[in-house]
């Protein structure tokens, strides 16, 4: 079952990985320059940095 990362913005976490798995993120910010997504309402920070992260470990995983 999908959870909500961010509720103002109604984001769940399977979309998030599935949009940081084919977007390379590097940051809170970029996504915010990328996407629409985040308004910065700063709720969801630490999850959403730790999404990124992980999909950051998931991209080194698979080129390595």
């Amino acid at each position: 079952m999908a959870e909500i990362v961010c509720l103002c913005n109604e984001v769940f976490d399977v979309d998030l990985r599935e949009y940081l798995d084919a977007n390379p993120v590097s940051s809170i910010d970029e996504l915010r320059e990328q996407a629409s997504i985040c308004n910065k309402c700063m709720q969801c920070q630490d999850l959403v940095e730790s999404e990124i992260y992980m999909a950051r470990i998931r991209r080194q995983s698979t080129a390595g």
